[in-house]
């Protein structure tokens, strides 16, 4: 059967990275990665699309509507161990991004309602982190955007993964519309791996396996996740970091663990 290919390519130039509903084929996440110049400028205004603004490294100014932040970020890399910036842009606001230096910013997007609130920072201080898993299935959890936080589709996480370690496993999956058990939630995965030369795999699946591609992914790329389980594995040497992005009819995250390797879970205690 021919499947589309979930990975998308890391690009050169200004823009890293560029995955739009067409483009992916499906209906809510949309995602942009910018490497801004020093004094280099990002406009964006979608009537019917909130976004979360992330400032991955550097510096940047930020005009939301009347809002002005001057000065927010500050990470030298996302490997950095800080929580990053962020801001809250609801559908229909104007954003200006202007770099403060080099610069470099996600741009998350999913269907909101046109003002529905008033566009806000989100201060590091105020983004919850943990500590997922143990063993060589620990990881480190940065809550940008999580579901208690108001929005109206959207949910933003960024995640490190140490060398050796498995992340989002045991493989799990959010693609039906079943609460309070499961939710229908499209993700992406933006990949950063450190050293840059380096790689991570990651796989998505299904039970019946009508989706299953495997791939090494590489600084930048992006893998989508329309439906399946999609756990990721770093090679000795090399240190991961995603940022997921992640929406759909409802704005709530459950997820459902592949039953073959739940038994961990249990194990592990």
């Amino acid at each position: 059967m021919n499947q589309p290919d979930l990975r998308v390519r890391a690009a050169a130039g200004r823009v890293a990275a560029d995955v739009t509903p067409a483009s992916a084929g499906w209906r809510h996440v949309g995602f942009r990665a910018l490497r801004l110049a020093d004094g280099e400028a990002e406009d964006w205004l979608q009537a019917e699309r909130e976004c979360c603004v992330v400032v991955l490294a550097g510096v940047v100014d930020l005009i939301a509507g009347d809002q002005r932040w001057p000065g927010v970020g500050g990470r030298a890399d996302v490997f950095d161990g800080q929580a990053p910036w962020a801001a809250y842009i609801p559908a229909g606001c104007p954003l200006r991004v202007v770099a403060r230096g080099a610069a470099e910013v996600a741009l998350c997007s999913a269907p909101g309602r046109p003002l529905s609130r008033p566009p806000r920072l989100i201060r590091p201080q105020n983004m919850a982190q943990s500590v997922r898993g143990q063993g060589a299935n620990t990881r480190y959890v940065t809550d940008i955007l999580p579901q208690q936080a108001e929005a109206d589709s959207l949910l933003v996480v960024e995640v490190r993964t140490p060398s050796g370690h498995s992340s989002s496993y045991p493989p799990h999956k959010h693609d039906r519309d079943a609460l309070p058990t499961e939710s229908l939630l499209e993700e992406t995965y933006y990949h950063r791996v450190s050293p840059a030369q380096g790689f991570v795999f990651q796989r998505v699946y299904t039970d019946e396996r009508d989706l299953d591609q495997s791939h090494a992914v590489e600084d930048g790329d992006v893998v989508l996740v329309p439906r399946g389980y999609h756990p990721v594995c770093v090679p000795h040497g090399y240190e991961s970091y995603y940022l997921n992005v992640m929406a759909g009819p409802r704005r709530e995250w459950r997820f459902h663990n592949d039953p073959a390797h739940e038994w961990m879970l249990s194990a592990a205690t």
